[in-house]
């Protein structure tokens, strides 16, 4: 039987069903053991119309995520364009990061999550001196993944606090294979995290969110179980 692909609405949801689904996500941080205090739920918008920043907000999610630069920037003119319903959005950007990028979106982050390399690093130091950042690790050692190699993050948080950024922690990402456990990867990281004396463990999305909350993440970055399934059609490539 040929599978069925979820149907794709057409907007976003409305802030009421986020609401719920956001008190559904919590309850799986506290069956897994977290504090919902504690661990942050980082509103990935990605793939999401624009208008889903306003239902963010409403739920009371400020903190929001975005892997694309355009898609991100767009967002940001949308949401300048629109009275808030819910406090002013904290941007986060959390994926793979061109350097050319940078100096478009220093103005509007809020936490670079995705630093994995010197050049990076220096160039967001240039754009938005003393900005707050996570440095990546790739801890399943997938070539196609961005991170900085396990190896080399002590050296690149040095390189990166040298340059005056505040690098306030480690961001991963589970492993590509689904049926292959995270928590080698997560433990590697929270491991880091404690031995270099940091505060955010950044790792766990939607559907892995307990075993990277078991291993001690301080913020799960979820998209779909808040806002359901995203369209392609609206991402915008850098």
């Amino acid at each position: 039987m040929t599978a069925v692909p979820p149907t794709v609405p057409d907007g976003p949801p409305s802030a009421q069903d986020v609401r719920a689904r956001l008190e559904r996500l919590r309850a799986r941080i506290v069956a897994a053991g977290g504090d919902p205090d504690v661990v942050t739920v980082l509103a990935v918008t990605k793939g999401h119309p624009a208008a889903v920043v306003d239902v963010a907000r409403g739920a009371g999610l400020t903190e929001l995520g975005e892997n694309y630069a355009q898609e991100l920037l767009a967002k940001v003119a949308w949401s300048e364009q629109h009275p808030a319903s819910g406090g002013p959005a904290r941007w986060h950007f959390i994926g793979h990061l061109q350097r050319n990028k940078v100096r478009q979106l220093a103005a509007h982050v809020a936490l670079w999550q995705s630093i994995d390399r010197a050049e990076l690093a220096t160039e967001v130091a240039r754009r938005a001196p003393g900005a707050r950042v996570l440095i990546q690790v790739n801890a399943t050692g997938e070539p196609q993944k961005a991170g900085c190699p396990v190896a080399q993050t002590t050296a690149l948080v040095d390189h990166a606090g040298g340059l005056g950024l505040d690098v306030a922690g480690l961001m991963t990402v589970g492993p590509t294979d689904a049926t292959v456990d995270p928590r080698p990867g997560f433990d590697v990281v929270r491991g880091l995290v404690d031995r270099l004396a940091l505060s955010v463990c950044s790792m766990g999305m939607t559907d892995d969110l307990e075993v990277a909350v078991r291993c001690g993440s301080t913020m799960v970055r979820v998209g779909t179980a808040l806002f359901g399934p995203r369209s392609t059609s609206l991402a915008v490539r850098d």
